[in-house]
């Protein structure tokens, strides 16, 4: 008998049909033995519902309130799940993020996980009870709603398998695991049987929207083993799991395309020290996440400072800078909207060489201009013009062989 902590995402419950395939899932794993804790996401498009009526109410909705409202999402979803089991014979019983102790900063719309205490979880495990539990929310120490960004179901999954040391953590979702490439783009790419911890983690911070980054960091973090593997039909999925020999004999486990990128450049910066704290101090205290950064060299004691931001926090890193730019004296700021970034991900980089030239070598053929240039141990990535992401995705997918499977 094993201890289960089971995901399902907002496709996987989008309708009372689709809510009645979780509870034969659940069932089944109940009728073989295992110990389940059920988490749930709101049904798909409810969250962007909420949204688009909290928009409607006001321009510019409260955060506090912001996570009050969408917080009832996943309430609907454990309901009507915990029903179904228990017209089914099931003893299942619905929790609330506050109700399972999950307890989180203040940091509106976007908190992060302080602790889980999962009294009652283990109670009702004790009990005999199935626990189906709202994914995406906790509380805060006074006791206010908060909720865990998009995606933030993932992390309470992988939190609550930490807490109670369960033996796997399985997201389920619309999809059958983590892929070479997306088969949107690429229709050769091949699901990968495992992926380390850290290849996950870049993916997902690269577009790859099969996990949130965050729920990564946190198995990584505390060794939970997490399988991805879909809701609507049987098979193997992805094993997220620790670095082993296998995985490095490929120099490049999968390429990713990402949309979701916007650049802002300060023209003119003022070349002196403490310049680059006073552009990106203000943006990270609003939780704007950089991700690459190019300073031009200097000429007259002046440069250029280019960044990328995701696009959805365009509108706030641009009135922060641009008031930035002002107190620094700047002589400009300019955006970028157009672009997209395209990566190539995997821990066998550490011992292959010439990674970096061969793609190069490939997007120059394709006729693909490279924008910027940003790498790690097991990642590089180049910000391109966005109409040429496909292509440069294809292409890099046939060139690093990753359609064939490793021998």
């Amino acid at each position: 008998m094993a201890l289960i902590v089971q995901k399902y995402g907002g496709t996987s419950v989008g309708s009372v049909e689709r809510i009645h395939r979780v509870a034969e899932q659940v069932a089944d794993a109940r009728r073989a033995g295992h110990d389940l804790v059920v988490v749930l996401s709101a049904m798909s498009g409810e969250t962007d519902r909420l949204m688009r009526l909290a928009h409607d109410v006001t321009p510019s909705p409260d955060e506090r309130e912001m996570d009050m409202l969408l917080s009832t999402g996943e309430r609907v979803t454990i309901a009507l799940l915990a029903m179904d089991l228990r017209g089914r014979g099931i003893n299942a019983r619905s929790y609330t993020g506050r109700q399972v102790g999950i307890i989180t900063d203040s940091r509106h719309t976007k908190a992060r996980i302080a602790r889980v205490t999962a009294e009652r979880i283990r109670e009702a495990l004790a009990e005999g009870i199935v626990p189906i539990v709202a994914g995406f929310q906790g509380i805060n120490e006074r006791s206010d709603v908060t909720t865990l960004g998009r995606g933030g179901s993932d992390l309470t999954a992988v939190a609550l398998a930490a807490a109670l040391k369960a033996d796997r953590c399985i997201i389920c979702t619309d999809v059958d695991g983590v892929y070479t490439a997306d088969p949107n783009i690429v229709p050769s790419a091949r699901r990968l049987d495992k992926v380390s911890y850290e290849e996950m983690l870049e993916l997902a911070s690269l577009g790859a929207k099969v996990l949130q980054t965050r729920s990564v960091e946190f198995a990584a973090r505390h060794g939970v083993p997490v399988e991805v593997k879909s809701s609507f039909k049987e098979g193997q999925g992805t094993l997220v799991t620790k670095e082993d020999a296998d995985m490095e004999r490929v120099a490049v486990s999968a390429v990713t395309g990402d949309r979701n990128q916007a650049k802002i450049t300060i023209v003119g910066v003022p070349d002196r020290p403490g310049i680059a704290a006073r552009i990106f101090g203000p943006v990270a205290e609003v939780n704007i996440v950089v991700d690459m950064i190019i300073q031009n060299v200097s000429q007259a004691s002046l440069t250029d400072i280019s960044f990328t931001v995701p696009r959805a926090d365009l509108p706030k890193a641009v009135s922060l800078v641009q008031r930035v730019a002002k107190e620094i004296d700047a002589k400009s700021v300019a955006v970028t909207e157009a672009i997209a970034k395209v990566s190539l991900v995997g821990v066998g980089m550490r011992l292959h060489s010439g990674v970096a030239a061969r793609m190069f070598e490939v997007l120059s053929r394709e006729g693909v201009n490279i924008m910027m240039i940003s790498t790690s141990e097991i990642k590089i990535s180049c910000v391109i013009d966005e109409k040429y992401l496909e292509l440069a995705v294809r292409a890099l997918h046939a060139a690093f062989g990753l359609d064939r499977v490793a021998p």
